[in-house]
């Protein structure tokens, strides 16, 4: 396809996956604990070197191109464009990337689609000019390449999932130290990604709002993040003023819910592992307001038909649920939630 584009055979190949966060929304940009996985799904880069920036986007059936001095234009090249960017700022020679870029990972859903993006364009650079990249230092790239390029303030999680995860696996990560641990997903389970067909995009929704939010309640707390607090701290964070208060106990609360939940799946507590998972959408929901009725709705129905846990992933403002169904109920599951929730689609 690249040839057919480009009218040249491509010099290297690369991909990733996009992701699904069971537990930890909304903690990474506080220094907290993440337990995402990789979804099945993967982000397809064809490239060869080029000066300046051309790509193909399959999904959009639309080619663009754009000079490495212009400004960022709010469109999906804006991803390719913020990975050279960043490359480039950081010393490496890189004069520019023609690439045909072909995704599996369903945008506006929730998944990392641009996580995906990111790292497997840098994955595709790194092997196009033989930069000495490991894949913590591709994640950490990928993240300053949308935050300060892109300009969406989101944290580590995405491109770590992404970059280092592995599939069957949730990844614990520490985003403070990134220390990361994998612990083995439950045997006879399934996870269940279901999106309300609802769409949101990070830069137009609240996202960058709950983040600043966060960042006052630190200053008014007097703490670097919110990482610093733990249960005990519950009842400093009532002398915030509304809704300060809430943001803050949901981050304190959802890491501890983190914690909790990765010894759950290690001790092979799956019930309360979903306990958990319900508990961060009620906290995500009355706390932190990020949820909405379709996903409240979607969220009720699944674990009305047999889930064990279920709530929103992602930033949400739409988007997609995750819920942890038992395999065998999988398809009984699946049709009960599209009685309820006709819209809803399944990845």
């Amino acid at each position: 396809m690249f040839k057919d584009v480009f009218g040249i055979e491509p010099t290297v190949s690369a991909s990733a996956p996009g992701r699904v966060n069971l537990l930890g929304e909304h903690t990474d940009y506080n220094g907290g604990f993440v337990f995402p996985t990789p979804l099945p799904y993967q982000t397809h880069i064809e490239a060869a070197a080029a000066e300046g920036l051309e790509a193909y986007a399959e999904n959009f059936r639309e080619r663009k191109s754009r000079g490495l001095n212009e400004a960022r234009q709010g469109d999906w090249l804006d991803y390719i464009a913020g990975c050279v960017w960043v490359l480039r700022r950081h010393g490496y020679a890189v004069p520019g990337l023609r690439a045909y870029i072909r995704s599996e990972v369903p945008m506006s859903g929730g998944l990392s689609s641009s996580a995906a993006l990111e790292v497997a364009t840098l994955r595709a650079l790194r092997a196009l000019y033989q930069l000495p990249l490991d894949d913590v230092r591709i994640a950490l790239l990928a993240q300053q390449a949308e935050v300060e390029y892109v300009g969406v303030r989101c944290g580590i999680m995405d491109q770590m999932a992404s970059s280092v995860g592995r599939l069957g696996y949730g990844l614990f990560l520490d985003t403070q130290s990134l220390q990361t641990r994998l612990a083995p997903l439950p045997q006879g389970y399934r996870v269940a990604v279901v999106d309300s067909a609802v769409p949101r995009r990070l830069a137009e929704s609240g996202y960058n709002t709950r983040r600043s939010e966060c960042e006052q309640a630190c200053r008014l707390l007097g703490v670097k993040s919110l990482r610093e607090l733990s249960p005990a701290d519950l009842p400093r964070l009532e002398t915030l003023p509304e809704p300060l208060n809430r943001r803050a106990r949901h981050v304190v609360t959802e890491n501890q819910r983190v914690l909790e939940g990765v010894q759950a799946l290690e001790q092979g507590n799956i019930k309360r592992f979903g306990e958990l998972m319900v508990a961060s959408h009620r906290s995500l929901c009355d706390d932190y307001e990020v949820s909405i009725p379709e996903l409240d709705q979607l969220v009720e129905a699944e674990l009305r038909h047999g889930a064990v846990g279920a709530r929103l992933t992602g930033a949400g403002f739409g988007g997609s649920t995750v819920a942890l169904v038992e395999a065998s109920r999988y398809e009984a599951f699946k049709q009960g939630v599209l009685q309820d929730y006709p819209r809803a689609r399944f990845f």
